[in-house]
């Protein structure tokens, strides 16, 4: 099994070099062939020079496409690759074609990397395809059993179960059978998914599949999240782990708080015809008011107002405060647009520039729905250790109707491993999730908020 192992991985990087081959390849008959003649000889550059053009382009590639997920073929869906590949190609040949703008000192034709881009999609997404069609073939989805607690995994089967191509759950089997029988039906199967279960009970079925080398999936709990951002400590001869459990340290918000101020001034200029075109839109349809604000949480509890584009009718909440449902009636048509783009959210950079807001954060919550969600979860309030954020751990790799719990234990993930590059992959991963509409789906219509009752 564990050589087994280590051929899919090399299968997987052999076909992500090749890819990335392929890329090179076509970039430098492009420059060689077409751009560095264009040049005037007093602008050619030697063949260092040349080299590292092609290193720099190889680079932008590579980081674009590990960043979108596009080199994670045996993990992510198909289209999720896909998608992946298009937003690297498009993101790295843009770059590319203001560098050569910048070597030759002069705008140059733009036909040429757009024929590039094209010619790439044409070879790379054919080749994921082929790829995924024959890891498919020599790695089935593993048979697996589920161990659950007091709770049933009937949610947690069905979101598994969604991906049929790499999972098969197979059986299930509450902790209250007891050990010896649960590790008999653990041998018979090739992954253990360990579902919400009591931590004294859950430590010795973890350390049987570690001595049988079974792969095992865990549902963290609070605590085991917590732990992922510790420090350790080599003061004696007994290992120690420190949770300074304090947010982020004062280098890193003023490193956060600089990027902020620097992107959110871009932003504005960027997004400034955008701006005006929503507003226009939200103007023209209803004659009524084009931003909308609201009462929110940041970080220590702290109530600022939020600003977005108005995309519901004017007396959405005439009967109380609740999240947006599925096929919600209260959204104008050209609500339906902005919130389907998430372009009702870019009024947004304002209270970032404010410093109210982040980039990159916790989603805002409203104060009267978080105490309802703290009710329920008295740890709801530990994601106000930061800023709330425009985009974030939780709304990249969660939807908008994940429930509470997942959403802290997403926030919480992002607050214990925060880095500069975190913040980084997360605004760039907000572009790929634009084209994800279950990202945008709402709750379900005898819901309020996102508990599930």
């Amino acid at each position: 099994m564990r050589r087994r192992e280590q051929y899919k991985h090399l299968l997987n990087l052999m076909a992500n070099y090749i890819m990335l081959a392929f890329e090179a390849a076509m970039f430098s008959y492009l420059w060689y062939e077409i751009y560095s003649p264009m040049m005037h000889k007093s602008h050619r550059l030697f063949n260092r020079g040349n080299w590292a053009v092609i290193g720099i382009y190889i680079l932008m590639m590579y980081f674009f496409t590990r960043t979108f997920g596009g080199y994670r073929i045996g993990y992510l869906r198909i289209t999720d690759i896909c998608l992946s590949q298009i937003l690297a190609i498009l993101c790295a040949n843009g770059i590319e074609y203001f560098q050569v703008c910048l070597i030759a000192n002069d705008y140059m034709p733009i036909q040429p990397i757009v024929l590039l881009t094209i010619a790439e999609l044409l070879v790379i997404l054919p080749g994921v395809y082929l790829v995924r069609y024959i890891y498919t073939r020599l790695y089935p989805p593993r048979k697996m059993i589920v161990i659950y607690g007091e709770h049933s995994p009937g949610d947690l089967i069905k979101k598994i179960n969604s991906r049929r191509d790499k999972y098969n759950v197979c059986a299930t089997a509450s902790v209250y059978l007891g050990y010896k029988k649960l590790y008999q039906k653990i041998l018979e199967y090739e992954a253990v998914v360990l579902c919400d279960l009591p931590t004294k009970m859950r430590n010795p079925i973890l350390k049987f599949c570690y001595d049988q080398n079974k792969r095992t999936y865990i549902t963290p709990k609070i605590s085991d999240i917590i732990l992922t951002g510790t420090e350790p400590i080599h003061l004696f001869d007994s290992p120690l782990m420190l949770a300074r459990n304090r947010g982020l340290t004062i280098e890193q918000r003023f490193v956060k708080r600089t990027m902020d101020i620097i992107c959110s001034l871009l932003a504005i200029v960027i997004s400034s015809p955008f701006l005006i075109l929503i507003g226009a839109g939200i103007k023209l349809y209803d004659k009524g008011p084009v931003f909308y604000t609201q009462e929110r949480l940041t970080r220590d509890g702290e109530i600022f107002r939020i600003i977005k584009f108005r995309s519901m009718r004017m007396d959405s909440e005439r009967d109380g405060a609740q999240l947006a449902r599925k096929n919600d009636d209260r959204i104008t048509p050209v609500g339906r647009v902005i919130r389907r783009t998430h372009l009702d959210e870019l009024p947004q950079i304002f209270n970032i520039l404010k410093g109210e807001m982040s980039f990159v954060g916790p989603r805002p919550e409203r104060e009267v729905i978080a105490n309802e969600y703290e009710a329920v979860i008295p740890e709801f309030s530990f994601r106000l250790k930061v800023k709330a954020g425009l985009t974030g751990y939780a709304q990249v790799y969660g939807k908008y109707n994940t429930t509470p719990y997942d959403k802290l234990k997403l926030d919480l993930t992002y607050i214990e491993t925060y880095s500069f590059w975190l913040d980084i992959k997360l605004m760039l991963m907000t572009f790929k999730i634009i084209f994800q509409k279950e990202n945008t789906e709402g709750i379900d219509k005898k819901q309020v908020t996102a508990i599930k009752k």
